[in-house]
């Protein structure tokens, strides 16, 4: 196996210094948590179904001209990525209410909302990811209002080419998170999609039975949550050949 220089762990994933300058390596790990990393657990093969579900759709959001830093997929649970500067700050889309937006508004879950709301959260999980408005992100700097502006029209954009996707396989987009990030090349910044879409980051309602197919159900102690994370990936026909298969991690340079 491969030594590579680690260069950030997160909850979900791994980075280590990519094969190019200017690119890293994104490994998904099994790894499941939940309510900021105070619930722990192990969800067996999400990193190689999340691997492959992320890749399918930053592909897809690619070819309506979104810029992503995703490059290709390298194996079971590994992808190139563009390095970038993560901007701090994590955009959710709404389209029905569910979650902590259900307590924090009074809403019940699964009220359509009456248009998709996009909300702020600080990226920090010693404060516990709070929300923020954008007066906060401009205040301390985290981005620019010309930042503010283009994460706000990619991540409805990509929430409509979604929705529209997974209503054609049955499943219903009820929200969903996703960070962006500084490329520089050159002289140019360019602000892209980054970190992965996956059942991690996305609420996924089947259409017929409102059936939970994403994180919830592992923190909610609902079960099933491989059985889940493999039908999104069955119904976008991407499920590896044989099931996700374990595929151990580079080691680590020190």
């Amino acid at each position: 196996m491969s030594r590579r220089r680690q260069v950030y762990e997160g909850k979900g994933k791994v980075l280590f210094e990519g094969p190019e300058p200017g690119t890293l390596v994104q490994y998904f790990k099994d790894d499941a948590t939940a309510f900021n990393a105070q619930k722990r657990g192990v969800i067996t093969g999400k990193g190689v179904i999340n691997n492959r579900i992320s890749e399918f759709l930053m592909t897809r959001i690619a070819e309506m001209g979104i810029p992503t830093h995703f490059v290709r997929r390298l194996n079971m649970r590994e992808q190139l990525v563009k390095e970038v500067e993560i901007i701090p700050v994590e955009v959710v889309v709404r389209n029905i209410a569910a979650g902590s937006f259900t307590k924090r508004m009074g809403v019940p879950e699964g009220t359509a909302l009456p248009r998709s709301i996009v909300e702020f959260f600080y990226k920090s999980d010693e404060l516990d990811d709070p929300l923020i408005t954008e007066e906060h992100v401009t205040a301390f700097g985290w981005a620019n209002p010309q930042e503010i502006d283009e994460m706000v029209s990619m991540a409805l954009r990509i929430n409509d080419i979604m929705s529209g996707l997974f209503y054609g396989v049955g499943i219903r987009l009820i929200d969903f998170k996703v960070e962006f990030g500084r490329h520089y090349q050159g002289d140019e910044v360019r602000t892209i999609l980054a970190d992965e879409i996956s059942p991690d980051s996305c609420r996924f309602w089947d259409i017929q039975t409102n059936d939970k197919l994403d994180k919830d159900r592992f923190r909610r102690d609902m079960g099933g949550a491989e059985e889940a994370y493999q039908e999104v990936a069955r119904r976008l026909g991407i499920l590896p050949e044989g099931g996700p298969r374990d595929m151990k991690g580079p080691e680590v340079m020190q």
